[in-house]
């Protein structure tokens, strides 16, 4: 009798174990989906990408006042090697880098460029989380910046949804120098101390219109400020508000933006600031492209005067420069890279109008021509100073010699005015020439299926 009622209780409590398992399998399933349903899953994948880039720089004129020669050249390489794990539901993903210039002391920069985790629902909801590259829109504001050797990647966490032509991601980011106890939260590294950004799109139904909305709140963090002891090392929250709209209608791309910044400067000055963009891209035929656009980006009106004070110069109430924060600029405002990469004399910022216009043509498979005529001026006007700042012409040749090995080479010329020359402190900016040309051969080396 006794032996009966042990082997009733072990099979109620198999039976409530075998209950509780399929309440579990059930929450799971209706967050992620059955393993029966689709023709890919329970499917395992790996692939390890190589991706190589060697640039080659020659740079004449532009340099700062007494410099002993008036050219520039150097060889630089990135590496980077990736490994990409997934199966229904998960991704993980691993890209360690390596940049440097030939010859470099040290032996250039060695880092993790991404490493983070991804869950996905069948609902449209995720959550990502770790280090990875954010990209959105035009890459005005938030953008990879591919061009440049270290280019840009957050620590963050990303969760939303994406489904039924709505997208919706929320970021945070919160970075610290170590994770010492006795430093507090202080933090002093060149990134931002916070981040929270949050992002919709739309795409309309029927129609070629996709429109997005952008918030950011970044909180700036510094124990100095030129060698001044901050007696109050607390965040500054400047906030960043806008949108972005596409328009693509059979050979014709049309695209506009429009943002605005407000909050306080790392130095606790009053920031207001905006920036508009047009641009119109038309695909004549097959071979041949046209482009136009401009921007507007808004400027101060005075030199800035540093924390201790300057002669003859202005301190600023309100910082009217608009920053656009993470963008990849290099694709937007000249080639040379003038603005919003290189600062002007004495952290001046008149802000900056580019109007452009350009062409493409593609005379076989797998080689594109391209040129681009930039129009630069100031946004503010100074006493004194044409607002004009340059003419900067972009020549580029690509062409693809593999499916996953390509060549590009350009030449660029500018023809700075006398302000270009005051506000930047350099001379020779009114004939100064800039040519480059770049490998990158970026083979899949394992692509694994189980």
């Amino acid at each position: 009798m006794r032996n009966g009622a042990v082997l009733v209780l072990l099979l109620a409590a198999m039976m409530a174990s075998a209950q509780d398992e399929t309440t579990a399998d059930e929450q799971k399933e209706a967050i992620f989906g059955s393993k029966k349903e689709g023709s890919n899953q329970g499917v395992n994948q790996l692939d390890i990408d190589l991706n190589l880039l060697g640039r080659g720089e020659m740079r004449f004129g532009g340099f700062t006042e007494g410099a002993e020669e008036n050219r520039a050249q150097f060889l630089m390489e990135r590496t980077r090697l990736s490994l990409d794990y997934k199966r229904p539901y998960i991704e993980a993903k691993v890209t360690a880098q390596h940049s440097g210039v030939w010859g470099q002391s040290g032996k250039g920069s060695f880092n993790l460029h991404e490493a983070w985790a991804q869950l996905t629902a069948k609902n449209g909801l995720f959550l990502k989380m770790g280090r990875q590259v954010l990209s959105y829109d035009d890459e005005r504001v938030i953008g990879a910046n591919d061009w440049a050797m270290a280019a840009n990647s957050h620590d963050v966490i990303k969760f939303g949804y994406e489904g039924h032509g709505h997208k919706v991601h929320a970021i945070f980011g919160f970075n610290q120098n170590a994770e010492s106890i006795s430093g507090g939260s202080l933090y002093t590294g060149d990134s931002y101390k916070m981040m929270h950004t949050l992002w919709y799109h739309f795409d309309v139904p029927k129609i070629p219109i996709g429109a997005s909305l952008l918030f950011m709140n970044i909180a700036m963090q510094g124990d100095k400020y030129n060698n001044v002891e901050y007696k109050d090392p607390c965040n500054r929250y400047q906030q960043l508000v806008g949108g972005y709209l596409s328009y693509k209608p059979w050979k014709l791309t049309a695209e506009a933006s429009y943002y605005h910044q407000l909050g306080r400067t790392e130095e606790n000055s009053k920031l207001d600031a905006w920036m508009a963009s047009i641009k119109a891209q038309y695909q004549i035929s097959r071979k041949v492209g046209v482009l136009t656009g401009y921007d507007y980006l808004s400027g101060d009106d005075y030199f800035v005067v540093r924390k201790s004070g300057g002669l003859g110069l202005i301190q600023h109430k309100v910082f009217k420069f608009f920053n656009p924060v993470y963008g990849s600029h290099h694709k937007f405002y000249g080639l040379m890279d003038f603005f919003y990469v290189q600062a002007f004399s004495d952290t001046f910022s008149p802000g900056l109008q580019n109007l452009y216009a350009g062409a493409s043509y593609s005379p076989i498979k797998g080689l594109n021509l391209s040129a681009t005529y930039h129009y630069l001026a100031m946004a503010t006007t100074l006493k004194g100073l044409s607002k004009t700042l340059g003419h900067n012409i972009d020549f580029e040749a690509s062409y693809r010699i593999l499916k996953d090995a390509h060549v590009a080479l350009g030449f660029s010329y500018m023809a700075g005015t006398d302000t270009m020359e005051r506000l930047k402190r350099a001379e020779g900016n009114d004939d100064l020439k800039w040519a480059w040309f770049s490998l990158i051969v970026s083979p899949r080396i394992i692509s694994k299926k189980w």
